[in-house]
């Protein structure tokens, strides 16, 4: 079974890990999960940086 990742320097999802594990995000179940990693790398940080200020 393929597991997809996203890559963030190239912004692109790769299926299996081809690229250095320092610029990937994942593994995800599928394409579009991996294309939405950005976003929940987004809502973690805005989480985590709400409860510091707390």
């Amino acid at each position: 079974m393929a597991e997809y990742w996203y890559n963030v320097v190239t912004k692109e999802v790769e299926e299996d890990a081809q690229s250095d594990w320092s610029q990937l995000i994942g593994p995800y179940p599928t394409r579009e999960e991996a294309m939405k990693a950005p976003a929940k790398v987004a809502a973690r940080n805005e989480a985590w940086e709400a409860k510091d200020e707390n």
